[in-house]
């Protein structure tokens, strides 16, 4: 399989898929490209069904080219392809509420994706709107309820690590970059997921980037 990415520096989107290859062990290779130039455009309009968007999943497992654009499903599909189903939580009743959950991040929190854009290597101070505190508190009362609910079966929202981290992943770099702080029990999953394996290699890989993109430059430097 190959992954085409953005920018480890900023692409949230592209985390996520490239996370749930690299959490899981699964080997592939990856090309990247800066967000918002022309080569990125140039390569991406190679593949005119995928909507000219990072992550493009790439997988000729069967001898046959098939493309998987958008984070989720891309998690959905190497969850059924290659996982056998280890991608979401064993029972019935807690896959509908880790899939409620992934479809709500996925689709919603506007506001944090507009204000405080993934930005590994900043740390900045921004003014926030309304909008913007509702959808931290949101999340803080996701991961305080889940992370109650689920102790008991390990570290992660729902116990075991699941794709409700990883599209939860560019959250948890999101805040410390803004300062932004939450309960104790939020913050220590935050702190959990921070530290997974893959996550600080990413981390480290971002670190050795260079280029800019303006429009993720949000804030002011503290």
């Amino acid at each position: 399989m190959e992954l085409l990415i953005g920018n480890k520096n900023y692409s949230t989107w592209s985390l996520r898929g490239w996370l749930m290859l690299k959490a899981w062990d699964i080997p592939f290779s990856e090309q990247q490209f800066v967000l918002d130039t022309d080569d990125f455009r140039a390569q991406l309009a190679k593949y005119p069904q995928a909507a000219g968007k990072v992550p493009l999943l790439i997988d000729n497992k069967d001898g046959d080219e098939l493309l998987v654009w958008d984070s989720l499903a891309i998690c959905e599909y190497i969850n059924e392809q290659y996982l056998n189903g280890k991608g979401w939580p064993a029972s019935a009743a807690d896959r509908a509420r880790a899939r409620s959950v992934a479809a709500e991040m996925h689709s919603g929190f506007e506001a944090i994706r507009n204000e405080l854009p993934m930005n590994l290597r900043a740390r900045r101070k921004v003014v926030l709107s309304e909008a913007a505190h509702k959808n931290i508190a949101r999340i803080n009362q996701l991961w305080n309820d889940l992370r109650e609910a689920y102790k008991a079966q390990g570290p992660y929202l729902f116990g075991e690590f699941s794709i409700v981290d990883v599209m939860f992943s560019p959250v948890v770099f999101r805040f410390p970059s803004y300062g932004i702080t939450l309960d104790p029990i939020a913050e220590e999953y935050a702190e959990t997921l921070r530290h997974h394996p893959a996550m600080q290699e990413w981390l480290e890989l971002s670190k050795l980037e260079t280029d800019i993109v303006n429009k993720d430059e949000a804030g002011e430097d503290i």
